[in-house]
């Protein structure tokens, strides 16, 4: 496969989208938790020549702008069969709500695989596009993410729906 990647400056700072032939298998910010080593994102090039990097770089600006809640992307993350079923449910929470490991784990049959799904929420290869940010702490904490709470924060902060938004005090 044409694996390639491109760099992409945003309001959360500067990101490497990754993809392989016709679809989109990373998303990374510079120092990412679990970023792969940068040999195996392929050449870069610029989105001027490379209509599916071209597609996510706006689609990801736009979501980031406000424009966007949703991505139509094709993706095609590399993840074992436990990690791949987690990821499928993280890309269902809709845009402005989040849930929680636990409550993935439930969907999964075993409230005690909590702790394997934070293993494969942290390990999902498309950050953002795949809203691994919407999924919090049992008590509504924020808890890891792998660009960093900072980021989680400002994602869920612009997601959230304006009359909350309104109401918060900080």
């Amino acid at each position: 496969m044409n694996t390639r990647h491109t760099l992409v400056e945003t309001s959360l700072g500067s990101v490497t989208i990754v993809a392989s032939g016709d679809a989109i298998t990373g998303l990374y910010f510079r120092r990412h938790i679990r970023r792969p080593a940068q040999e195996t994102f392929g050449q870069e090039v610029t989105t001027a020549g490379d209509t599916v990097l071209a597609e996510a770089a706006e689609q990801l600006i736009e979501y980031l702008a406000g424009g966007r809640r949703a991505f139509d992307l094709p993706f095609d993350a590399a993840g074992d069969a436990f990690q791949r079923s987690v990821w499928s449910i993280v890309a269902e929470i809709p845009f402005g709500e989040t849930t929680t490991y636990g409550q993935i784990a439930e969907r999964l049959g075993d409230k005690a695989l909590a702790y394997r799904v934070g293993q494969a929420v942290g390990a999902n290869p498309l950050c953002i596009f795949v809203p691994c940010h919407r999924v919090v702490g049992a008590n509504g904490n924020l808890t890891g993410y792998a660009g960093g709470l900072k980021r989680k924060r400002a994602l869920l902060g612009l997601e959230e729906p304006a009359p909350v938004h309104a109401g918060r005090l900080f």
